[in-house]
């Protein structure tokens, strides 16, 4: 039997060479090859929540959607009003199924009148693009896909000023806002937002750019004792603040209420995909709910289908979990069936392994960090 190369069949980032003179450990992610780690988890979950931290996020899909009838296609597709968004603001968004099930989460930047960015998940972007490719759209919609765009985030503490260096218009930018610049005469859309829980910026730019850029950035975040950081210690850092992951902790055959994602709902906007179906579900009652977990022992860390109890009954599964280097001891997410089941500072057990750990259920995020500044 011949022996199909894996690694030949992914996608690889622009910075690959610099990962590797840097001393990353790259592993396949969503269909990339992305770097992992550099000093390790620990160390660069530090960095970031203490000082700054420089990822390559190139793997994430790219959209831009222009026209008179942008905003209208968009509203019929996620669950956020778009149309509350003022030019230079982005709002948090989801794409569900007809039965309300979770197809994609991501975020939806207004660059203009009728021009937005879509920013979904790297297993998702192209089943995204064909959604919005086949919604019906009262007037004319033209959808890009940036394939030749990369995607840096700095993140942390002391990232304004880092960021400020480059780019002094980000100094400016409050949470969850945009705009527009550039690097090397090329367009970066330049953006206050993150999955880290620390205040930070995400970069959009053309390829051909990216060496120069990072270059720039690590240069620029010298003095802070910054670092590179991989994917790993993101998903740490994300965890702390209780952030879901798509294909973790969101999925199809969980609604975006049951994900505890009603905030991210605009019922009163009019019709979109699975707005029925949530409406029915709000009325009838969720069937389960996503919870934190904090782990009681140091000793015990949840992880991804570990099955959860109550005395000797299963009542639901983690989804996602790991060590905290800030709170010391192990937390996770569930899905605890039913909703109602444990209250909030109730007591559950993890069966991690054929032996039980007492778990608290507590309301997220897990660590008190603010994203706004």
């Amino acid at each position: 039997m011949r022996r199909v190369d894996e690694s030949a069949q992914l996608q690889h980032t622009p910075l690959e060479a610099e990962h590797q003179a840097l001393g990353a450990k790259l592993g396949p992610f969503a269909g990339w090859l992305m770097p992992i780690e550099y000093a390790g988890a620990l160390k660069e979950h530090e960095t970031v929540r203490e000082r700054v931290g420089l990822f390559d996020l190139t793997h994430l899909g790219k959209v831009e959607v222009t026209g008179a009838g942008a905003v209208g296609l968009l509203q019929g597709v996620v669950t956020n009003d778009v149309s509350k968004a003022a030019v230079g603001e982005a709002l948090y968004n989801l794409v569900l199924n007809e039965g309300g099930g979770v197809i994609e989460d991501l975020i939806v930047y207004r660059l203009g009148d009728r021009r937005y960015f879509v920013v979904p998940n790297a297993a998702n972007a192209q089943r995204v693009l064909q959604i919005l490719e086949e919604a019906p759209a009262d007037e004319r919609v033209h959808l890009m896909y940036h394939q030749d765009w990369c995607f840096l985030a700095v993140q942390g503490p002391d990232s304004t000023a880092v960021m400020q260096q480059l780019f002094p218009e980000a100094g400016d930018l409050s949470f969850m806002q945009c705009s527009e610049s550039e690097f090397k005469r090329r367009p970066v859309i330049v953006t206050r937002s993150g999955y880290t829980g620390e205040v930070g910026f995400e970069l959009f730019t053309f390829q051909d750019v990216a060496h120069d850029l990072w270059t720039a950035l690590l240069a620029a975040m010298e003095p802070f004792d910054g670092a590179p950081c991989g994917l790993a210690a993101r998903d740490v850092l994300r965890l702390e603040m209780g952030y879901p992951l798509y294909g973790q902790d969101l999925f199809e055959s969980v609604t975006a209420l049951e994900a505890g994602l009603s905030w991210a709902v605009s019922f009163e906007k009019g019709d979109f995909r699975g707005r029925s179906s949530l409406l029915r579900q709000r009325r009838d009652g969720l069937p389960s709910r996503l919870a934190g977990l904090r782990m009681r022992e140091r000793r015990h860390i949840p992880r991804a289908h570990y099955p959860v109890f109550e005395d000797d009954r299963l009542i639901g599964e983690v989804t996602s979990g790991t060590f905290s280097p800030l709170l010391q001891t192990g937390i996770g997410l569930a899905y605890l069936w039913p909703s109602d089941v444990v209250e909030f500072g109730g007591t559950v057990e993890v069966d991690i392994r054929g032996r039980r750990g007492a778990a608290e259920v507590v309301r997220l995020p897990f660590v008190d960090r603010d994203p706004r500044g």
